[in-house]
């Protein structure tokens, strides 16, 4: 898998994250709005992060809207959920040198362009 940032055009952090990366020529955007993410997909971020779990955002409106917080998910819900809607997915996921890097914390983003520099 090429170099790749999932995120989502219309966030606010996203864009903000991404006219801070260096060397941005060398990933490829993939918009999860535009073009959802396939099982395919979502399947090789599962192994380079070890859990659908770790792919999912709890912040997400859907997540509070749905009660998901009150309910025992499995993997195989998180998998469900991931691809049945884009806001499930912790944004932005970047895949670097076969390296995964998931969410808008500091310390990841600190990395990612440590990564691209």
């Amino acid at each position: 898998m090429n170099d790749t940032i999932y995120y989502l055009a219309s966030c606010d952090t996203c864009r903000k994250i991404i006219k801070s990366l260096p060397n941005t020529d060398r990933l490829k955007f993939h918009d999860i709005r535009q073009n959802p993410i396939t099982e395919q997909e979502l399947d090789v971020l599962h192994q380079l992060s070890g859990s659908y779990e770790a792919l999912f955002s709890k912040k997400a409106q859907l997540y509070k809207e749905k009660d998901l917080k009150n309910k025992s998910l499995t993997e195989a819900d998180y998998k469900r959920y991931l691809l049945e809607h884009y806001t499930f997915l912790s944004r932005p996921v970047f895949i670097i040198n076969d390296k995964i890097y998931i969410g808008n914390n500091q310390k990841n983003i600190l990395e990612v362009i440590k990564v691209l520099s």
